[in-house]
């Protein structure tokens, strides 16, 4: 334990620095002094807006984002004994990014602003309750990857189909934004729509960590203990469609960043799914924070959406995490 509160001290320090220098940083580079001034509410009313209107509210919404999908990532591994477990490998983010799009699609966005989070919200929901379910019936790991493998080919061709039928090119548009992700022009609007789904979400997957641990060592045992996995699974899927799917309502489909960081994280904390829940979500945080400047830096002629890279530096660390799984298992 006395390891763990140092980690997470220092992830919680970065990740602050990571939002101080999203706020230096940009196509027109901000002073320190002329930062903070803005953060106070001095300084040029140009540099306020900058700030509070648009590097402030892009920084923290990576870094809400990116703690939802590390924090969720680790939970699902720990639920589903699967270090390859996350909500983008299994299919969640995009049967959520899927449920979100139908929601633009159909106009039903202008009804209430409510409508695109709930709708991401319930197609994560619907994606993790399949993946329990499959869980308790089978442990073999490439079973739940082939499944999730399924889930986001669907969705993906439902979404390949909505695309071709949009009826206007600003419908096209944002639904390919979505199907993309990025947190760029959000504002805390935005995030303060998204908040209380992903603290509701986020609060259940904390309180049930205990669990993930008992889990652990084999459901048997677990039960044995005093575990009620039956209890686990319902809380463990709502927290985590909770927090997945208002995190996909705001920046769209981001993968593999929950399953790098609790990765990255598992061996500091002695491979304690409870202890990793944390610290993996915090580095989720960093790691995105600091892509979305990379981002904003890139020397191209268009910006790259978030979740494109996510899945360019993602997608052959996950192909290495099998392989290394393999090998070992031989």
């Amino acid at each position: 334990m006395n390891r763990e509160l140092p980690l997470n001290a220092i992830l919680a320090s970065l990740c602050i620095i990571a939002v101080f220098a999203a706020c230096l940083l940009g196509s027109t580079p901000l002073s320190v002094d002329a930062v903070f001034k803005a953060l106070a509410g001095l300084g040029p009313e140009t540099e306020q807006v900058v700030i509070w209107s648009i590097r402030l509210p892009r920084a923290l919404a990576a870094l809400l984002v990116g703690f939802t999908l590390g924090v969720s990532g680790a939970a699902l591994q720990g639920l589903l004994r699967n270090p390859l477990a996350e909500p983008g490998v299994l299919g969640v983010s995009a049967t959520s990014t899927l449920a979100a799009t139908v929601m633009i699609y159909f106009n039903v966005v202008h009804l209430s602003p409510w409508m695109l989070p709930l709708g991401a919200i319930a197609g994560a929901l619907l994606a993790t309750a399949l993946l329990a379910a499959a869980a308790s019936r089978t442990r073999s790991v490439v079973t739940l990857i082939l499944i999730g493998f399924g889930l986001s080919s669907f969705a993906g061709a439902f979404m390949s189909l909505l695309l071709n039928v949009a009826p206007t090119p600003f419908t096209l548009a944002d639904m390919v934004n979505w199907s993309l992700g990025s947190v760029a022009n959000r504002s805390v609007d935005d995030i303060a729509l998204a908040l209380p789904f992903i603290v509701a979400g986020l609060a259940l997957l904390l309180h049930e960590r205990s669990g993930y641990r008992l889990l652990s060592l084999g459901e048997e045992s677990a039960e044995a203990l005093g575990l009620n996995p039956a209890r686990l699974r319902p809380l463990t899927v709502l927290g985590t469609g909770l927090a997945v799917g208002a995190g996909i309502s705001l920046a769209g489909a981001i993968g593999f960043v929950g399953l790098v960081a609790p990765h990255i994280v598992r061996p500091l904390v002695n491979h304690d799914p409870a202890r990793s829940l944390l610290p993996a979500g915090l580095l989720a945080a960093l790691l995105l924070v600091l892509a979305d400047i990379g981002v904003r830096l890139a020397p191209t002629t268009s910006e790259l959406n978030l979740g494109v890279i996510a899945a360019v530096l993602g997608a052959p660390v996950f192909v290495w995490l099998v392989f290394r799984r393999e090998v070992h298992r031989d």
